[in-house]
């Protein structure tokens, strides 16, 4: 008759464990997740290799850009942001590591500037068509007086018989 209350008595602590257990399976997971590649990719793709020029971090296949998406994923697995990630790599490497400042108003100067040096060479190009057009028909140069002026015939002339001369 013993076995039989025992096993009664777990019956009644059943739910109870059963709670616990759920509560164990469903919290852990969501405090351990892993990181992805995807997730390193995300960030890696917005830096640029140390050893290479103007290769994304992402594809770079270099032993340095390897250690520094395993310093990513280890930052992302301790909880880091990826801004923060990012401020310290900027920190530690300076702002070639993501390719553009993050002062904002040097960013805009760095990203605006091209657009203005080819706008004002585009505008000076359009001046001087504009004042070509204005100018009319390109005209001849008046001819100076004493100064002959050879044709293509006078040219050959003198060449063959330079050439005669040698012979």
């Amino acid at each position: 008759m013993r076995t039989l209350t025992v096993r009664r008595g777990m019956m009644y602590h059943a739910p109870a464990i059963m709670a616990i257990l759920l509560v164990l399976v469903f919290a852990f997971p969501v405090a351990a997740q892993t990181v992805t590649d995807d997730d390193v990719n995300a960030i890696a793709k917005k830096m640029y290799c140390p050893v290479c020029e103007n290769i994304p971090l992402d594809v770079c296949p270099t032993q340095a850009c390897a250690d520094w998406r395993g310093e990513i994923r280890q930052q992302l697995e301790s909880g880091s942001t990826e801004q923060q990630i990012i401020d310290g790599f900027v920190a530690r490497y300076g702002e070639r590591v993501i390719g553009t400042p993050q002062d904002p108003f040097l960013r805009a100067l760095s990203l605006l500037t091209p657009w203005l040096i080819g706008g004002i060479g585009a505008l000076a190009v359009l001046i001087m068509l504009a004042r070509w057009r204005r100018s009319g028909d390109l005209r001849p140069a008046p001819a100076v007086s004493g100064v002959r002026i050879l044709s293509d015939d006078d040219y050959r002339l003198r060449l063959e018989t330079d050439l005669k001369e040698r012979r």
